[in-house]
């Protein structure tokens, strides 16, 4: 399964936790939204992946 993870302040102690077990058994990609250079790509890899996690 394809996760992602959008991180909307930044990583905190749970999120990390979380996307490292995640990392165990599925591919996942973190996107931090105070870094996100092009909307577009964003919205292409909320519908690239089957789960979208925002935190």
């Amino acid at each position: 399964m394809k996760i992602l993870h959008i991180l909307n302040d930044g990583p905190t102690d749970l999120s990390t936790r979380i996307i490292e077990e995640h990392k165990k058994e599925h591919e996942v990609k973190v996107v931090e939204l105070s870094k996100v250079d092009s909307y577009e790509s964003l919205v292409d890899d909320i519908f690239s992946h089957d789960r979208v996690i925002s935190w």
